[in-house]
This record gives structure tokens, C-alpha cells and sequence, in this order.
């Protein structure tokens, strides 16, 4: 049997309701904590203070459930977005334990940003950890010490070919230069930056021109109140939304990037599936894709530096269904997209 704590207020004695276990055996639990709420017994968030001059004053973004760690969180949400569903579902299946965590020694990253303004500066970057890069090594003590305190971006080193480099490549509009260019089949070296959302509220409300309580509602009503600690818990401030992250691909050194003496190719782009990808004549995305690569690998080659963000997010938050859906009506002399869309590019900070 299973214990599902229904209590409404933390001065409320604790109810408890009685439901029929599941039939396959369970390592949880049998006490369910549905929500918590600030000054209840036990509850004792480790100290996070946004914006603040360095990784080891500002502390570790904790979300883990698991053991005492549910009352030390300090952000609500989970990490890895749509993944955290696919991880739940081998662990119910039994392909993984309950308390997995993923090891993350060695995996450090291939280049290490130099530590910049916009960092400590809790309006500047409102929707990503500036940190979240470097935590096998800001929070060793803590991950020793077994607390689930896990990466939100990863940078690494890669070779990157697109037909339409090579293209430009026979067509003297690029050049082999051995560097960045490697060679004449359109192999490009670049370096990727893959970044998971990691939400400051207080931040995300100020950039869209609302009050914090009325986002944390809206966000609770319209994920079905699947995170009824938006409500419960104000004091939280960090919410990992379970969406789709982005990747930064950046072209030439990546020292250059933040350098204001050279000069900045930059691209942001949308997710499109049926054109990225598969190249559907339904969509022209890749064109606009293939050549904003081509004018970041121009700049970098020039001495300055280029950049591609490409957001996980497909058709601007649409969705493939909802997007194919607007193409039907278009075809059919219907509306435009314009009332589908949504306002989410406002919300990134990008400074590296």
C-alpha cells in the first residue's frame, strides 16, 4: 500500500490517504510527498543566490528528489527536459535503478570560457546556468559527498559537413584554409556548446512584462499542475522546464566570441525538422540555415568569429503537429500562423 501525503498547509497535520499498490514490485517510498511548502519541518533549501560573481557564492542548482536531497532542493523541474520521461521509463521497466545517476567524471569540457560580466549579473542571463558547464569541478565536494547535483551544458569538440559547405567550397565562395575549413568536401571543425534550460523566474517574468506569481500560475495551470511547487514553494526560484534545450555551434577560436574588438556572424535558428533535416519542400529553413553556417565560417576565417544557436524547438515552440496543421490551412486559404506562434525568443541569455 502507498501513502500519499494530501496535506493543504504546512500547519495542517499530516493526512494521509491509502491507495492500491501497483502490481509490479516498487523501490520507492510508500510515502508520497505531493508538494512542500517554505518553513515546514525539515524543509531546508541549499542557499542559491542568482547572479552572483562566482559558481561557489551563487551554489549548486539542486532539483534531485531522491533521499534527503527533497528537502535541500532549490529549483523545481528536472534535468535533461523530454529525457527525464525516457529515464523514468527504463527505470519503471527495470533497466535502471531507481537512484541512477549518471557518472560525469571526464566528461569536463573541451574549452573552458573565460569567466565574463554578464555571469554575475542576474539580469543578463535569465534562462540558462552560466555555470552549468563546469560542475564536476566547481561542486566536487557536493557530488562526493553524494548529492545529485548534474550538468546543464556540455562543450566538446566535433567535425561538422554539410552538402551545401562543399557547394561553396567549389564555388570559390569559401576556402580551404586547413583550420576551420579542413577540406575541400566541406569538412568544418567546430565547437559545440549544448546548453539545457535552466529558468530564473524572477528574470524570465521581468523579460516577458509580467508579475513572478502570475507566471508561476500559468505555467502550473498549463502544464496540468505538474509542478504544483510554482505555487506552493515562492521561495524556489529556478524552475527546469521540461522542454528542449539548444545547441551553440560556434566557428573560429572560441575566445572570439565574447571579443568586442572582432567582429560577430551570428544565426538563430529555430528547429524545422521536415526542412533541416529532411529538406521538405513544404518548409524553407534550411536555405536561410546552410547560409547563415556559411557567413559564420566567412567571419571566422576573416579573424572574426561565427556563431549558430540552434534552438530544440520546433517551429518556434509549435510542434510538428500543430505546425503541419498550419500548413493544411494555409493550403486551403485558411489563416496565417501568426496567432500560433509564440514569444520565446525573448527569454535566452546568450552571453558565454
Amino acid at each position: 500500500m502507498v501513502e500519499i501525503d494530501t496535506s493543504t498547509s504546512p500547519k495542517e497535520s499530516l493526512e494521509t490517504t491509502t491507495v492500491q499498490s501497483p502490481t509490479s514490485s516498487s523501490k520507492y517510498s510508500k510515502h508520497i510527498v505531493l508538494t512542500t511548502y517554505p518553513g515546514q519541518s525539515g524543509i531546508d533549501p541549499v542557499p542559491l543566490k542568482w547572479g552572483a560573481p562566482d559558481a561557489t557564492s551563487r551554489g549548486p542548482v539542486v532539483v534531485s528528489r531522491s533521499g534527503a536531497l527533497i528537502k535541500r532542493r532549490n529549483a523545481m523541474g528536472a534535468h535533461g527536459g523530454s529525457y527525464s520521461i525516457y529515464n523514468a521509463l527504463a527505470i519503471a521497466a527495470g533497466d535502471l535503478d531507481s537512484d541512477f545517476r549518471p557518472d560525469f567524471r571526464n566528461t569536463e569540457p573541451t574549452f573552458n570560457f573565460p569567466w565574463q560580466p554578464a555571469w554575475a549579473d542576474k539580469t543578463k542571463i535569465v534562462s540558462m546556468d552560466p555555470y552549468g558547464h563546469d560542475i564536476v569541478n566547481q561542486f566536487r565536494e557536493e557530488i562526493n559527498a553524494g548529492w545529485d547535483i548534474r550538468p546543464t551544458m556540455a562543450v566538446t569538440r566535433a567535425n561538422m559537413k554539410l552538402s551545401e559547405i562543399g557547394e561553396a567550397i567549389r564555388d570559390g565562395q569559401l576556402e580551404v584554409d586547413g583550420s576551420i575549413v579542413v577540406d575541400s568536401s566541406g569538412e568544418v571543425r567546430v565547437t559545440k556548446v549544448a546548453v539545457e534550460p535552466v529558468w530564473y523566474l524572477p528574470g524570465v517574468a521581468e523579460r516577458f512584462g509580467v508579475d513572478e506569481p502570475t507566471l508561476r500560475r500559468t505555467l502550473f495551470e498549463h502544464t496540468g499542475g505538474s509542478y504544483p511547487e510554482l505555487i506552493t514553494r515562492p521561495d524556489l526560484k529556478i524552475f527546469l522546464p521540461p522542454i528542449g534545450g539548444l545547441t551553440v555551434y560556434i566557428f573560429g577560436p572560441p575566445e572570439r566570441v565574447s571579443d568586442e574588438k572582432v567582429k560577430l556572424a551570428l544565426r538563430i535558428h529555430d528547429e524545422c525538422n521536415g526542412s533541416d533535416v529532411f529538406q521538405s519542400d513544404i518548409c524553407t529553413c534550411r536555405p536561410y540555415l546552410a547560409f547563415g553556417i556559411r557567413e559564420a565560417i566567412r567571419e571566422a576565417q576573416n579573424g572574426g568569429s561565427g556563431v549558430v544557436i540552434y534552438f530544440r524547438k520546433e517551429g518556434r515552440a509549435l510542434g510538428e503537429v500543430t505546425k503541419y496543421l498550419v500548413y493544411n490551412a494555409r493550403k486551403r486559404g485558411g489563416d496565417t500562423a501568426d496567432k500560433y506562434f509564440t514569444r520565446t525568443e525573448n527569454i535566452a541569455g546568450f552571453e558565454m
